[in-house]
């Protein structure tokens, strides 16, 4: 696979109902997971299609059904996506994010203190 790329929203939609399966699928999957959507068959093919060029899943023909698995697996792409927002938008620093998230209120007490076993378990790793 070339470097990984973040995924449009779609297509990451795809890849999430894909990896929600934890085993490969037929094609007519992703119909029946994504139904309210109302997505076209066509669209659907599309974005199989495109992250089957991207290196994020393989395709294999069986008689006339495809089946498909990821080929990038779920923490390695949200370790990829977390590294991104955190260079992107904070300067690859974690306390700014981590202060813009308690000063939006969108970290309470609780989460706070597993954010300090985290760290102190993640502090014993080494």
């Amino acid at each position: 696979m070339e470097k990984m790329r973040r995924l449009p929203d779609t297509e990451l939609e795809m890849m999430l109902v894909l990896w929600e399966a934890e085993e490969e699928v037929p094609r007519s999957y992703f119909d029946q997971r994504l139904k309210e959507k109302n997505w076209s068959i066509n669209t659907i093919n599309t974005y199989l299609s495109r992250l089957e060029k991207k290196g994020f899943l393989s395709c294999e023909k069986r008689g006339k059904m495809n089946f498909y698995r990821p080929a990038v697996g779920r923490e390695e792409y949200l370790a990829f996506e977390s590294r991104s927002v955190l260079d992107r938008l904070y300067g690859s620093s974690v306390k700014r994010f981590v202060t813009a998230l308690y000063q939006d209120k969108r970290l309470d007490e609780d989460q706070l203190g597993e954010l300090e076993e985290l760290l102190e378990e993640l502090k014993r790793r080494d």
